[in-house]
């Protein structure tokens, strides 16, 4: 039996739906004859936050077709970034990838993603934003209107061209690195890419085509859009922390340097009007 080499990991919640179609789709594309992955080191964990939607039981159909894919039930947490994390703390592989179960991570790159992981690629990501890729022009508008404005506030951050993609391979000894991952953050690439200190040389980007849901519903609400903000605040403080309280020194020092030339500068006035 071969040895895992790769995990993938598809945080779920009511995706049961999706599931089937995802795991099959994904051990497809990696049985073709031009695949640089060998299936057989490659292992699928479904992170299900207690969807009781039918997914234990696809999941264990599917395992019994001979795919290798399980699934984690959470019960007593919640969320997106908290459910990529338990995937790749329970991953066997060296190469872990995140991607969504809803299909709009298009299962076909999945070889691709995998592969472009190695000793001196640490992450990969899967990008929209290169060179000739298309958005499905069945995704909303005020969607793309989002992803861009929230990637461009993530621009000071790191040099990834995609760091609010999903779709995103990180090797395990840069994972184990982080410390005080947000795990109630909006989006866990762009907190891995800061907290494990990627640097730019160090990413593989993959172009891909974003697809559109086909089943179950988007997860994108105002209160996830909040908690991105606040996201973006605790990451400015990390990356840049320093700055700011070196800044904040400087200000202050001018301040009193200005305030004693000030006085000084009254103060010689002052004597002047009394020698008068």
């Amino acid at each position: 039996m071969s040895t895992i080499q790769y995990s993938i990991v598809v945080p779920a919640f009511r995706e049961n739906g999706n599931i089937r179609p995802l795991v099959t789709r994904i051990f497809g594309a990696l049985s073709q004859v031009n695949s640089p992955v060998n299936p057989h080191e490659v292992e699928v964990i479904i992170v299900d936050d207690n969807s009781r939607d039918g997914s234990v039981e696809t999941v264990e159909g599917l395992r019994r077709e001979g795919y290798n894919v399980r699934i984690i039930v959470r019960t007593t947490e919640r969320g997106l970034s908290s459910a990529v994390v338990r995937g790749f703390r329970e991953a066997q592989g060296d190469s872990m990838l995140c991607m969504d179960a809803d299909l709009q991570h298009p299962p076909e790159y999945v070889p691709a993603m995998l592969a472009s992981l190695s000793p001196t690629k640490q992450f990969s990501l899967g990008t929209r934003y290169a060179k000739g890729v298309e958005i499905d022009e069945g995704w909303p508008l005020y969607r793309r209107v989002i992803s861009s404005g929230a990637r461009m506030l993530a621009l000071p951050l790191t040099s990834a061209s995609d760091p609010m993609s999903g779709f995103f391979g990180i090797r395990k000894e840069s994972f184990l690195k982080a410390r005080n991952l947000n795990q109630h953050g909006f989006k866990i690439a762009l907190d891995l890419l800061v907290k494990c200190s990627i640097p730019s040389d160090a990413i593989a980007e993959v172009p891909f085509s974003f697809g559109v849901r086909s089943e179950g519903e988007s997860k994108l609400t105002g209160k996830v859009i909040v908690r991105y903000l606040e996201q973006l605040a605790e990451l400015y403080w990390y990356r840049f922390s320093g700055l700011i309280i070196f800044a904040a020194i400087l200000v202050f020092v001018l301040f009193v340097l200005f305030a004693r030339a000030l006085l000084s500068s009254h103060g010689g006035l002052d004597n002047k009007v009394q020698q008068k």
